[in-house]
């Protein structure tokens, strides 16, 4: 039976995913009711990315919270005052490199904030079937892969850094007041994620900006760990499915079936850059740069996303190569977001227009 919603909270929305997980929902989806992005808006979450979203429908469809999903009387009061019937729980810290430096702010947000809405979802919807609690996840909860074999649903945890430890507590957390307290929940594990409005500190992003300023392009260890990629409208097409007709209680394994080494995801985008920009490859093959290779550095991720492909008819659109060169034309045709993003301009205009409540 397909679920239908009137008010979905959306958290992080105003990071990568979230963002661009908006912006399918009022387009391709074609989603009638009404979207709350509530987001602490730290150093990834960026209101600019959502600027004609907001123009469009501020106020009537498209509504805008700044809280720290931590606060629990912050988002107590969201609950109160737009009556959600769906939470599609995306706020996290989501970076490995940061998580080895600083553990504590990975903890904090993602186990601790998943727990505080938790409970007010638990708080408001006792006794209700008609919602749903979505959690998006990592399939770096499950470790790291040899040369073959595929994550799927039923792979054991075995996370391998702060940041994926963090997110498979916060999936048992879900998972266990599904269980416990009957709270309708799914959950996805996805892998990595590529598209328009993602934080430049991410590989592809990075690789694409540090081509076109000249810098050097730094590639871990031998450039030989493999990762499974999905453009991000894939991946919240994904997610829109299982909101509507997936299973409560049940995770779904949401991959792009599509694995590259990092050293040859380089050299693609290298290709797609030259092409798009009318530069010389070899200058930005000169730029690669092989450093210390990161602590934990998991091998290999690959995901059998048979489980969501069968029950509930899903596919991706957009092959690799696609969906690489509109990201790449995305960015050279926003440098202006990059700036922004990446200089205190941006932060100095949030804190005169959206001082924390």
């Amino acid at each position: 039976m397909k679920r239908n919603f009137k008010t979905i909270v959306v958290t992080g929305g105003a990071g990568f995913i979230g963002s661009n997980f908006i912006r399918y929902l009022f387009g391709k989806a074609g989603f009638e009711g009404r979207i709350v992005n509530l987001d602490a808006l730290s150093y990834a979450g960026n209101l600019e990315s959502l600027a004609d979203v907001a123009e469009a429908l501020g106020g009537r469809r498209y509504f805008f919270e700044r809280a720290d999903i931590c606060d629990r009387a912050a988002v107590g009061r969201i609950f109160k005052d737009y009556a959600p019937d769906a939470v599609v729980h995306l706020a996290a810290e989501s970076h490995v490199d940061r998580s080895i430096l600083g553990p504590e702010a990975f903890v904090r947000t993602n186990v601790m904030g998943t727990f505080a809405l938790l409970e007010a979802a638990r708080a408001a919807w006792q006794g209700r079937s008609d919602v749903l609690f979505h959690h998006v996840s990592t399939d770096e909860v499950f470790g790291s892969l040899g040369d073959s074999g595929y994550f799927n649903e039923e792979t054991p945890y075995d996370p391998r850094s702060p940041y994926s430890a963090s997110k498979a507590g916060s999936d048992h957390l879900v998972r266990a007041y599904h269980h416990t307290y009957g709270l309708p929940a799914t959950l996805s594990n996805c892998s990595n994620n590529y598209g328009p409005y993602q934080f430049p500190e991410k590989l592809i992003p990075l690789m694409i900006l540090n081509m076109l300023e000249g810098k050097s392009l730094p590639v871990y260890g031998d450039g030989k760990n493999i990762r499974d990629w999905i453009y991000v409208e894939d991946h919240n097409s994904a997610v829109w499915e299982i909101m509507e007709r997936g299973e409560a209680g049940r995770s779904y394994a949401v991959g792009g079936e599509n694995e590259w080494e990092n050293l040859r995801l380089l050299g693609r985008l290298i290709e797609i850059v030259a092409e798009e920009t009318g530069e010389g490859k070899d200058r930005f093959l000169s730029l690669i740069a092989y450093v210390k290779d990161r602590p934990g550095h998991d091998r290999r991720y690959a995901i059998d996303c048979s489980r969501i492909k069968e029950e509930l008819g899903w596919k991706r659109e957009s092959s690799f190569d696609e969906g690489l060169r509109k990201t790449v034309r995305w960015y050279l045709g926003n440098r202006k977001w990059c700036e922004n993003v990446r200089t205190g301009e941006y932060r100095n205009w949030l804190e005169r227009n959206y001082a924390r409540r």
